[in-house]
């Protein structure tokens, strides 16, 4: 039963990057995260009374949103930089975002386990000692959406990679803009392989990832299937 737990989530988290990322493109990616905050925040609040209730699946269903928007948000977030800081400094930008991501990766348990061990001390029963940890999980959720809405783009001049309503380059120095007439752009698309080894190869490199996919895939219905059923 934990092992099909823990399959359902890595496989909403699996999900959840294609799902949400591809979301994004539509709604913006400041509107996915306002989304992922709140509707997270709301989740986490729901959590204890959802498990007291002894809802297994709805317990499961919950937990495995959640994680599908944790991939979500990883996925998108190179996109969201490039939306407030231009495409040039995706790479740097996205390394420090990392880095912070770390911190919290390691702060955020420690928060969670002592908070859980204090509730215990308090004479809190331990099946119910992560019910004050969900609701304040779901508060930190709160602030981080209007954190979110404070956010802002750079203004467009210092926006690396991004270009200005005429098609110039807003990180090339203006000497270079005015150096002579500029090209049209052109447009560079690519149609998969041609020849038929090519298309054989490719096939055989989707069936490298799909196979074992498809298989953890299965064994994860499996699992959960004891565990829901």
């Amino acid at each position: 039963m934990a092992a099909g737990f823990t399959g359902l989530l890595s496989l909403f988290n699996i999900l959840g990057r294609f799902f949400w990322s591809s979301l994004s493109d539509t709604l913006g990616r400041k509107t996915t995260y306002c989304l992922f905050f709140l509707l997270g925040a709301a989740l986490y609040a729901a959590v204890p009374g959802v498990g007291q209730s002894g809802n297994i699946p709805l317990f499961c269903g919950i937990f495995c949103l959640i994680l599908s928007m944790y991939g979500g948000g990883f996925a998108a977030i190179p996109a969201y930089l490039a939306d407030l800081f231009g495409t040039g400094s995706v790479g740097a930008i996205h390394g420090r975002l990392l880095t912070a991501w770390s911190v919290a990766g390691i702060l955020g348990p420690v928060l969670v386990n002592y908070w859980n061990e204090y509730q215990v001390r308090a004479g809190v029963p331990r099946a119910r000692a992560y019910d004050q940890t969900m609701l304040l999980l779901a508060g930190m959720l709160v602030a981080g959406f209007f954190c979110n809405l404070l956010v802002r783009p750079v203004k467009r001049q210092h926006a690396l990679g991004n270009e200005d309503a005429g098609g110039t380059p807003a990180s090339l120095p203006t000497a270079q803009h005015q150096s002579g007439p500029r090209e049209p752009p052109r447009t560079v698309t690519f149609d998969g392989p041609t020849d038929a080894g090519s298309r054989i190869w490719l096939v055989m490199l989707w069936l490298l990832v799909a196979v074992p996919l498809a298989w953890g895939v299965w064994m994860t219905m499996r699992q959960a299937w004891l565990l829901l059923g």
